[in-house]
């Protein structure tokens, strides 16, 4: 009887055991990733030497801040060059009232006289043919008031197309100074710097490049059976492995879910390690400045 009981003690505490075991071995995490972050490659607009070039790798800028500058001096002096041509358009710019003036006086007296005959004929004191001479003379001048009119308007707006276009080139060689000023376009860390202060650039030439790590996200892979019970919004646990059992817990955001399936990646580990097909997810965190790209992390959904 003694030995049935020490029998069934120990039975149970194997069995306390095994499920004490089995609760260890419990995972804490439903997916596991990578942490990535938005990156951006600034490139030259212009090409000129380097005058300035205030990049650091690993430094923090802020967005639209102005860290480079390109030599802007041919820029800038074709840039007068067309102001100037504009004044001389302005200056040929016929003035149309003081050129007509005088024709405008002669209708006004020709008309004047027709008017005068016009009376004095109607009076019969004056013959007919100086009324008919009269009215030729003041359709004469209209003629030539409106063939003067005619050609100054040619001429004004021949000069108003031509300062107009001098006026668009000024606007594209100022788009050309202003790309000259290298502006980082978004807040983030410089991860790689590619060029030096004083050398020659070329339109394309990449400068710098740039990542957002504040605002990052971990792309992480789930199964078909995962899928179905997390969706865009979701709230869900993510950790940050800082290897040696260290993690360090954020609140994260499904930002993406992939359409397509792909076979799992050696570098993944999911819970379901027979699938051979996953789903992509982008998982969004706030980072306080400990999370680092390309560092491994875990999703609890």
């Amino acid at each position: 009887m003694r030995h049935t009981y020490f029998a069934f003690l120990y039975l149970g505490i194997l069995t306390l055991f095994f499920f004490s075991s089995c609760k260890e071995k419990e995972k804490e995490y439903d997916a596991t990733g990578t942490f990535e972050a938005t990156e951006t490659t600034v490139f030259a607009e212009q090409s000129g030497a380097l005058l300035a070039f205030s990049v650091n790798e690993g430094e923090n800028t802020e967005a639209n801040m102005e860290v480079g500058l390109i030599d802007t001096t041919q820029t800038w002096l074709k840039i007068q060059q067309l102001h100037a041509t504009k004044e001389v358009y302005r200056s040929q710019k016929p003035d149309m009232e003081r050129q007509i003036a005088a024709t405008r006086q002669q209708l006004v007296k020709a008309r004047q006289d027709e008017q005068r005959y016009r009376e004095l004929v109607a009076d019969g004191a004056a013959p007919s043919k100086m009324l008919d001479d009269a009215s030729s003379q003041v359709k004469v001048l209209q003629r030539q008031l409106d063939a003067q009119i005619s050609s100054l308007s040619t001429s004004s707006r021949a000069l108003d197309k031509q300062t107009a276009a001098a006026e668009v080139q000024v606007s594209q060689l100022r788009d050309q100074l202003r790309k000259c000023h290298i502006i980082t376009p978004t807040k983030g860390t410089v991860l790689e710097k590619y060029v030096e202060r004083g050398e020659f650039v070329s339109i394309g030439k990449p400068l710098f490049k740039i990542a957002d790590t504040e605002n990052m996200y971990m792309r992480a892979y789930v199964t078909s059976a995962q899928l179905q019970n997390i969706r865009i919004g979701q709230q869900v646990k993510v950790f940050a492995d800082y290897g040696n059992n260290q993690r360090k817990e954020y609140q994260g955001t499904i930002s993406w879910i992939s359409s397509r399936s792909e076979f799992t990646p050696k570098t993944i580990l999911t819970d379901d390690e027979r699938a051979d097909l996953v789903y992509a997810i982008k998982v969004a965190i706030k980072n306080d400045g400990f999370v680092k790209i390309g560092m491994y992390g875990q999703v609890k959904f």
